[in-house]
């Protein structure tokens, strides 16, 4: 027959597995304020190894911590309770209990700059796919249904210095008829999109000193050229070319800079609309009609007579193969707690 020290021990026992398992007994943030819907609070989760990952929430249950991840949209994971420092992650929850209960702002000052910073230097364009911190300019293409960045290299190319040299020297008639002002070599380019609609995406907030605006002024007309090109400038304006194919040679003519965005069009040339993206590092170029198969340059306008000589080239063939360097949208990812330096 059970003694009663033995029936409270199985009591206790029972107790506790009870308290484990219950949903009711998940712990908490200490001192976490109330959040609303559409302004969650951010703290930090801390590892046992002094890393950290930012999370909306989080909560116990048996042994795992589940949180909400402030870094993938909400998405709930789990990590072993072993592998989490709750005494640090607790005592950092009340440390910036002060700064999380103010109106204004509900992330410490560090923690925001933080976030900001991180939200600038990779916006998520379409769910999963973000741009990325090392490329300049990308095009976003769909190639099998699936959305893709197609990182686009600035084309420093061979300028037609028996032609295009002499004449952007000279005053040039804006009435003057197309002429050529670059010569890409290949036929085609080794970047080749899938669709007739694409949006481009280029940084921003680079320091553009080195653009040299006194060689090759023209009346209409004109070129100029950023010896190692980087990045673009939001207050200039962008079109597309539609390129002459000639042989093993891609034809860049000039246009008509002072009809841009008169209504009235002009052959082979798209403009674009562009958009300053949240943060102010990039910003978003979507041409105002479908690009017909065939190749392409973006080219930078610089002033009302000046374009630069490095433009981004590229081709529209629905057929083409998948781009090598293209970035595909991250799939989940394991449960597992990205590395941050300590606090």
């Amino acid at each position: 027959m059970p003694t009663l020290r033995s029936i409270s021990f199985l009591a206790a026992t029972f107790a506790m597995a009870v308290s484990i398992a219950s949903p009711a007994q998940d712990r908490q943030p200490l001192n976490a304020p109330a959040q609303a819907p559409s302004s969650p609070q951010r703290t930090r989760l801390f590892l046992k190894d002094g890393t950290y990952q930012l999370v909306f929430s989080y909560k116990v249950i048996g042994s795992v911590v589940r949180y909400r991840s402030a870094e993938r949209n909400g998405e709930s994971e789990d990590v072993p309770l072993n592998l989490v420092d709750l005494p640090a992650t607790e005592r950092w929850q009340r440390e910036h209990t002060a700064a999380q209960a103010a109106p204004r702002p509900v992330l410490s000052p560090e923690l925001e700059r933080e976030e900001a910073a991180r939200r600038a230097l990779t916006p998520e364009i379409v769910p999963n796919l973000h741009l990325p911190e090392e490329d300049s300019m990308l095009a976003l293409d769909t190639y099998r249904a699936t959305p893709e960045l197609v990182p686009l290299p600035q084309e420093g190319s061979d300028l037609n210095k028996e032609t295009a040299h002499v004449e952007l020297k000279s005053v040039i008639n804006p009435a003057s008829v197309a002429h050529r002002i670059l010569s890409i070599p290949g036929a085609a380019s080794d970047i080749q999109l899938h669709v007739a609609s694409p949006v481009f995406y280029l940084r921003i907030g680079e320091d553009d000193s080195q653009v040299d605006t006194a060689a090759f002024t023209v009346d209409t007309h004109g070129a100029t050229g950023r010896p190692t090109p980087s990045g673009g400038a939001a207050a200039n304006s962008y079109v597309i070319e539609h390129l002459d194919v000639r042989e093993d040679t891609r034809i860049v003519n000039s246009f008509r800079i002072a009809s841009l965005g008169t209504g009235h069009p002009q052959p082979d040339i798209i403009e674009t609309t562009k958009e300053i993206l949240p943060g102010g590092r990039w910003m978003k170029l979507t041409p105002t009609q479908p690009l017909d198969a065939g190749e392409y340059a973006l080219v930078e306008i610089l002033s009302d007579h000046e374009v630069n000589l490095d433009v981004w080239d590229f081709g529209m063939h629905p057929g083409a193969k998948e781009n090598v360097e293209s970035i595909r949208p991250e799939q989940e990812k394991p449960a597992t707690l990205e590395r941050r330096g300590p606090s």
